[in-house]
């Protein structure tokens, strides 16, 4: 894998920048001026317009990278105001040598009062260490810079946000841009860092591959490159029986539509036969809905018995609901031994039983997550890696907690977070058109990670696509779009 794919914690990132320092011989103020010259240029592209830039220095590595950036900025000619909430001589190692080289080369460093003047303001106030809500100075100063209405260039990380879960640490920066440095923080991606990241961008600072091989990180970003490798091209003789048989189970009384966007999903993605189990008053609406799937009315447990058989795949939970008819085909699919997808009311009964499956995919959002570890939905939010992987332990599955960055963790702790996705996508019925997506890609053939990860993408894909045109996406909608990223 790639390390830009890779996401890491900020210990991480701390060991790969002693790597790269103590194992290969870079000078750690060599990789600070790497980063203030990577940073200034990515601003110039940015903003080639900008003849003056406020630049607000905190201390540390972080504040060392500003003090860099405001020494190239003004070799180039451009005027720099520097305010700094650490007096230079309260700094220590690479940020104080570099707080020297300002100050020697002219420079001037301004009380955090005045006013900011930059046509962009570059925010390396707070770095990735930030264990603690942010308050006082540095909250007033964050303040300001949001108040200020002009863009904000972050280095490293939006200062307020937290590098590990990507939650808002007391307040944070509303960054344009922010520009990494050598390993993707896993916080920029997730939870609440879409709101203040703006343009994400990574710069590996010419650090040796070595260092990532050297660091085992245990989660990474699903690309489009792997997709489309895990999607080749069909062998001309293919036919609907090697593409697997999809049972979707659910639409309960008032909820057809839910199972009908499922089944639908299932067929657009690729499976070669899409059931659909249903109240016995909802098997010919379905077809009317979708004629190329097979609606089976299943009043008695005795009829689903003959359709579990035939199923490589089923879909438990669109539309379901949580009455008895619910629970007797929860249990009853739980004990065909199947490969299995379960969602929406399927995971609420789940929450309150001990049975286990094999081979399964849970797909919560936050609100279901909480139920099933009997915690509260602000918790979940709070360490969302922490939650999809006690998931995924807890009940030996795939799980796919699903949010802005949604997250897919294995049973054995990898996690992938899919950097797709928009709030367009905010509408009833997009989960259960995952859910068939997923289950249809496990019929095909995938792996459970793997199918999950795979629909995700694709998933959110056509969501980006159809968000082009529209505020608010239906789920239908985006039915119509899956065909604009799957592979022909």
């Amino acid at each position: 894998m790639k390390p830009v794919n890779r996401l890491y914690t900020a210990a991480q990132v701390r060991e790969l920048d002693r790597l790269a320092i103590e194992e290969h011989g870079i000078p750690g103020y060599e990789l600070m001026n790497r980063a203030g010259h990577a940073a200034f240029d990515r601003l110039r592209a940015r903003w080639p317009e900008a003849r003056a830039l406020t630049i607000v220095c905190g201390g540390g590595n972080n504040g060392g990278d500003g003090y860099v950036i405001a020494r190239l900025a003004k070799d180039a000619g451009l005027a720099v105001q520097l305010i700094a909430l650490k007096a230079p001589d309260e700094l220590a190692g690479d940020a104080a040598r570099a707080a020297r080289d300002w100050l020697d080369s002219g420079g001037r460093i301004e009380p955090p009062d005045e006013r900011l003047r930059g046509d962009v303001i570059v925010d390396a106030l707070l770095g990735t260490g930030l264990d603690r809500p942010v308050e006082g100075d540095w909250l007033r100063m964050i303040e300001r810079i949001n108040d200020a209405a002009v863009p904000v260039l972050a280095i490293d990380i939006p200062s307020g946000l937290s590098a590990d879960t990507g939650c808002i640490m007391g307040g944070c920066i509303r960054a344009t841009v922010t520009v990494s440095f050598i390993g993707n923080k896993r916080g920029l991606w997730t939870a609440q860092a879409a709101n203040v990241c703006g343009e994400r961008c990574l710069e590996g600072l010419d650090t040796p591959d070595e260092i990532h091989q050297a660091v085992q990180s245990d989660a990474h970003l699903i690309t489009g490159d792997w997709v489309a490798a895990c999607l080749p091209p069909r062998r001309p003789d293919t036919h609907k029986g090697d593409l697997g048989h999809l049972l979707v189970l659910g639409g309960n009384r008032g909820m057809l539509g839910a199972a009908v966007l499922a089944g639908q999903a299932g067929l657009r993605t690729g499976s070669g036969l899409v059931s659909l189990a249903t109240r016995k008053a909802h098997a010919a609406l379905a077809v009317l809905a979708q004629p190329e799937l097979m609606s089976h009315g299943v009043e008695h447990l005795s009829t689903l018995d003959s359709l579990l058989d035939r199923a490589d795949v089923l879909a438990l939970g669109p539309g379901l609901g949580q009455s008895r008819w619910s629970d007797a085909i929860w249990q009853r699919a739980l004990q065909a031994g199947k490969p299995l997808v379960v969602d929406a009311d399927a995971l609420n009964l789940l929450a309150s039983r001990t049975e286990r499956s094999e081979n399964w995919v849970l797909t919560p959002h936050p609100g279901e997550a909480a139920r099933l570890l009997a915690m509260t939905v602000d918790e979940v939010q709070a360490d969302r890696f922490a939650a999809v992987r006690r998931l995924a332990s807890q009940y030996q599955a795939v799980v796919v907690l699903k949010g802005q960055g949604s997250l897919v963790s294995s049973a054995d702790g990898q996690v992938a977070l899919c950097p797709l996705g928009n709030p367009a996508m905010a509408t009833a019925g997009m989960g259960d058109v995952l859910t068939g997506m997923v289950a249809s890609l496990m019929g095909q053939g995938h792996e459970a990670f793997d199918a999950a990860r795979l629909a995700v993408w694709l998933h959110a894909r056509a969501g980006d696509l159809a968000a082009r045109e529209q505020r608010q996406i239906l789920a239908s909608v985006l039915l119509d779009r899956l065909a604009d990223v799957l592979p022909s």
